[in-house]
């Protein structure tokens, strides 16, 4: 196909004309040849020229550039994900460029926009280098006000290629092209909003660039943006300055653009704005303003066309929304910056009264969340993008930046708007509840806030009062006339529970319950269950419990009836009021259990809601005397279901072992009460062997991972009991045995894997005198699933066993050092070698509590046998620093480089890095702390460590300093989410105080050898020697 342009340009105008034909089989056989043509060379230049020849039909042209942008993406570059070979010839790639620059002056701006789209998927891979004459033509374009397609083109083009211009072609590109935007900008009567839109596309762009880069290059960016700061801000004022009209959607759009440039320049150069920002105030408070009577009557009273979901021809969205969004977006920021909130100071009230006023439901949403109480939940839970969102947010920066004062103005909003609401009401306004719910919304979304102020005694407003004002007036209302407001006033009574009175609670209480089990819409139900899940903890139990059998009847009912989103609020509500009525909760585990079971079977393979009706069940098993009838109920299901695993649906075995892992789990909980200990064994006894059958067999990971807590949790619960339960003494040691065998196999997928660390961690700790003959093995097998391991938290989880193997052979380490040494590791000198190298690497990325008092405990017990092998390892130090700025092509021609370190000083690092971050939490924790004087106080320390050891400490004592950093991690301990509570509750290390521990150890490391301390010392960071030096004080 050499020669195709000139033999057979009349075939492949054929074959483009026939893949419009109506005959779907004409169709297809010419989508076949086409696809086998663009194998041949030539093909790209072939389709370059049907789109650039003016004299042909425009559908042809328009396919043609489709067709060469496909092309394009799949032949280009060999690099590109979508690559299919074979790539496309230089010689070809040459003719192609050339012949598609002439072309953007289309007068069809379809083929100009395709035209544009296949030069910037070129431009990615070519330009600048490949295709320097690019960006002059591009500029010569727009500089012809002659040629207005032209300008549009190149505008496309430049638009399309804007998001990937960078900091070596920005700078010298805004001197030369800005003028040339502003003109485009600024000349309303040679072009049209579309031009000028694309045109303020490029300026955000380069914009935001520029901001980047003024981190590096402050001053050059400062003299680059200063000069042309004025005449934009001035064009910047003069759009936004008319009042916005209902019937013009471009000019949204063109609005829209300038809200974010402006945005960008003040995000990234607020002191060069503010001295320019008051020419804009008044027009963007114009904007603001006029938008709110155009949102109301279009979006919210929807008596004009909404002009929702409208996108121009490039795809870019230009609906109402979406402009109210953006103008929120940088009301937001210029409320929350230092240098222009002056600007809005002295008009906060007004600011909030049209912020809410813009927080009323839409037409749209009513009739949405009316018809689909799904999406009422979905969209009140997951805060979607939206108006109503984007205006809470701007109402919680008043707050933030403006305290007292803006909490003021955003109450006393709010009343004058609550007012209102009551006149329109009077009037027979059938809208009045909007702005009712609007403002209920919005003291909702700012609960935290307005509490903690009160509480602190910043405000003296009597939140209770103002809440119960609001919501106690409308009680008579029709909860089916306005169901919505109805909703609002139960999760915001729930949300101020603290403040308000204890009639008012008890009312909307015992409403909540009513309404659950009452024919109301759909909205209400879910408003009095989020009110339920908040109140019911904290009600009095003696004045409910009439009500406690309809409650949950009406509960289990609503499960029937609920699905996706509702039904997990319905879940929530149920497991908030078994745990409300924790002592009665047994009474109504056979109402519950069995729907709860059956929601659990029916969603078993959502991962939300079947944990969300695991948890209620949990519930129910931890009430006093729950876990009995709930395992009889349970278990006769989930026996059969894990004998026969491949009869299952997809789902049901994995989630079935997560249900008899829970129960367990439970079991243990109980054992600890005195409970009796006939529960594990009934488990064990129906489940055990199944369970270990799937660690054999399955392939599904899913129920290998499930399996491996299952088995890990009947182990921790029945330690050394398990092994009698069997006929066959020996047979559950062996079953466990196998089982870890595969699990530990290095060609399993990481995946299958993944919780083996958990169980084998329970083998060890609690069938220690069973396992002891089999550790070297153990090891074995550790090590090279670790090198096989592709998931790096199954590499933490095997590192966590090494570190717990250290603990256990105390005090005897040097003998598990001994041992790792005389086991091989492919592709290193031993086994110790590479258990260090990677445990060294890793140990900053160990997550828990538990895990890190562990490895880290390990590491000092390591480094305390002064073993001789200790010494000739060399690990990974600090990531060398790299000059200049890493591109992702420098990062291929050179990837990063490390120093080597003997391990001890690695260890030592590692140590002292656990020691700073205990300083740095303890310095959160206290405000009045005392660490910077202290680290100042030792850090002309150079030479030995210990030098200044006797010096004494300012402000806090050094007992005092000990005390603050063990409280501080203490503290930070609680907040990590273990769930698996199996390690931190059965291993005698979790009550280790790492604090102590470590500061202990350095006291000893020095007392017992001061001139290998101070040695090793001398090859750390500054701050890690000042870390440890604090710690010795102590």
């Amino acid at each position: 196909m050499a020669n195709l342009i000139d033999q057979d340009q009349e075939w492949l105008l054929n074959c483009l004309n026939a893949t419009l034909d109506p005959n779907q089989e004409i169709r297809s056989l010419a989508e076949v040849s086409l696809r086998q043509a663009s194998l041949q060379p030539g093909f790209g230049v072939a389709l370059s020229k049907v789109a650039a020849n003016k004299e042909l039909p425009f559908g042809l042209r328009q396919i043609s550039a489709v067709l060469l942008k496909q092309f394009i993406k799949k032949h280009w570059h060999e690099s590109e994900e979508s690559f299919e070979p074979p790539a496309v010839a230089t010689e070809e790639k040459e003719v192609i460029r050339r012949l598609l620059l002439p072309s953007l002056d289309d007068s069809h701006r379809k083929i100009c926009t395709a035209i544009s789209m296949a030069i910037a998927s070129i431009a990615v891979y070519d330009w600048p280098e490949n295709w320097p004459d690019l960006l002059p033509f591009l500029l010569k374009l727009i500089n012809d006000r002659t040629n207005v397609s032209g300008v549009h083109g190149a505008l496309r083009c430049l638009a399309l290629l804007s998001g990937d211009l960078d900091d070596t072609v920005v700078p010298t590109l805004v001197p030369v092209l800005f003028p040339c935007l502003l003109t485009i900008v600024s000349s309303p009567q040679n072009y049209d909003n579309y031009l000028r839109t694309k045109a303020l596309t490029i300026v955000y762009s380069c914009v935001s660039v520029l901001g980047i880069m003024s981190g590096v290059y402050k001053t050059e960016i400062s003299a680059l943006i200063t000069p042309m700061l004025k005449p934009w801000m001035d064009q910047f004022s003069f759009i936004l300055e008319p009042p916005m009209q209902p019937e013009d959607p471009d000019n949204w759009s063109l609005r829209m653009e300038v809200l974010k440039c402006l945005n960008q320049f003040v995000q990234n150069f607020p002191s060069l704005t503010e001295s320019e920002f008051m020419v804009i105030v008044g027009p963007l408070w114009q904007t603001f303003v006029t938008s709110l009577s155009v949102y109301v009557r279009s979006s919210i009273e929807c008596t004009e066309d909404p002009y929702g979901d409208r996108y121009d021809s490039d795809g870019a969205e230009k609906s109402l929304d979406a402009f109210v969004i953006q103008l929120f977006e940088f009301l937001l920021t210029i409320v929350g910056s230092a240098k222009l909130m002056k600007v809005v100071k002295n008009n906060i009230k007004e600011l909030a009264y049209y912020t809410i006023a813009f927080l009323q439901m839409t037409e749209q949403q009513v009739h949405t969340w009316s018809r689909d109480a799904n999406q009422f939940v979905a969209d009140e839970d997951d805060a979607t993008y939206s108006c109503r969102v984007s205006g809470v947010l701007l109402l919680e920066e008043v707050v933030n930046s403006f305290g007292s004062e803006g909490i003021y103005a955003i109450i006393d909003a709010m009343r004058e708007r609550f007012n209102e609401s009551e006149r329109e009401k009077a009037a027979g306004s059938a809208a009045w509840w909007r702005i009712r719910e609007s403002i209920l919304f919005a003291l909702a979304d700012l609960s935290d806030q307005l509490l903690d102020a009160e509480a602190s005694g910043i405000i003296s407003v009597n939140l209770g009062n103002l809440v119960e004002q609001i919501v106690t007036i409308d009680v008579g209302t029709g909860v089916h006339e306005y169901p919505f407001l109805y909703a609002r006033i139960f999760t915001s009574v729930a949300k101020f529970s603290s403040v308000i009175s204890h009639g008012v609670l008890e009312h909307f209480l015992h409403a909540a319950i009513k309404g659950v089990g009452m024919n109301v819409p759909p909205p209400v139900k879910m408003g009095a269950c989020q009110a339920l899940s908040q109140l019911l903890p904290e009600a009095n139990k003696e004045n409910i419990q009439p009500q406690l059998m309809g409650l949950f009847s009406s509960l289990t009912d609503l499960l029937h009836q609920a699905s996706d989103e509702t039904l997990h609020l319905v879940l929530e509500t149920l497991q908030a009021s078994i745990k409300a009525v924790h002592e009665a909760a047994v009474s109504f585990e056979s109402v519950v259990s069995p729907v709860v079971l059956n929601t659990w079977a029916l969603y078993v393979s959502d991962p939300f809601l079947s944990i969300d009706a695991i948890e209620v069940l949990e519930a129910l098993k931890n009430a006093p005397g729950g876990i009995h009838p709930l395992v009889s109920r349970i278990l006769p299901h989930i026996g059969p279901i894990l004998n026969e695993p491949y009869q299952q649906p997809d789902g049901l075995v994995a989630g079935s072992l997560d249900l008899v892992t829970m129960l367990l789990k439970a079991s243990q909980s109980c054992i600890m009460q005195n409970a009796p200990s006939d529960i594990i064994k009934a488990i064990y006894d129906t489940c055990f062997d199944a369970v270990i059958r799937i660690v054999l067999q399955s392939d599904d990971h899913s129920e290998m991972q499930n399996a491996t807590q299952c088995l890990a949790s009947f182990i921790s619960g029945g330690r050394e009991k398990i092994l009698s339960w069997a006929a066959d003494s020996g047979f559950t040691m062996r079953s466990l045995l196998d089982a870890a065998s595969r699990l530990l196999d290095p060609g399993m997928e990481s995946s299958g894997s993944l919780f083996v660390g958990s169980y084998i961690l329970q083998l060890i700790l609690h069938l220690p005198l069973q396992m002891a003959m089999h550790i070297r093995d153990l090891v074995t097998a550790l090590v090279r699933r670790m090198q096989s391991a592709q998931i790096v938290g199954l590499k933490s989880s095997l590192l966590l066993i090494f570190a717990r193997l250290v603990h256990m052979s105390v005090p005897h380490v040097e003998q598990f050092i001994d041992m790792l040494i005389g086991i091989p590791a492919e592709g290193y000198e031993n086994s110790f070698v590479y258990v260090m190298s990677e445990w060294t690497q890793k140990q900053g990325e160990i997550q828990g509590a538990y895990q890190i008092k562990v490895t880290t405990s390990a590491l000092a017990l390591l480094l305390s046998t002064r073993h001789a092998e200790l010494n000739k390892v060399n690990v990974l130090g600090h990531l060398k620093s790299a000059a200049g700025i890493t591109t992702r092509s420098k990062a291929k021609l050179a990837p990063d480089q490390w120093t080597l370190v003997p391990l001890p000083v690695k260890i030592l690092a590692l140590l002292a890095d656990t020691v700073i971050e205990f300083q740095e939490q303890a310095m959160a924790d206290d405000e009045e702390s005392d660490w910077e004087e202290i680290q100042g106080g030792v850090a002309e320390s150079n030479d030995s460590l210990l030098s200044s050891a006797a010096a004494p400490s300012f402000g806090r004592t050094t007992y005092g300093q000990l005390e603050a950093m063990a409280k501080a991690y203490n503290e930070n301990e609680e907040d990590w989410d273990d769930d698996d509570d199996l390690l931190s509750v059965s291993d005698q290390l979790n009550g280790i105080n790492l604090v102590n521990y470590l500061a202990d150890f350095f006291a000893k490391f020095v007392h017992s050898n001061r001139q290998l301390f101070d040695h090793l010392c001398q090859s750390l960071a500054q701050a890690q020697r000042d870390a440890i030096q604090t710690l010795l004080r102590c």
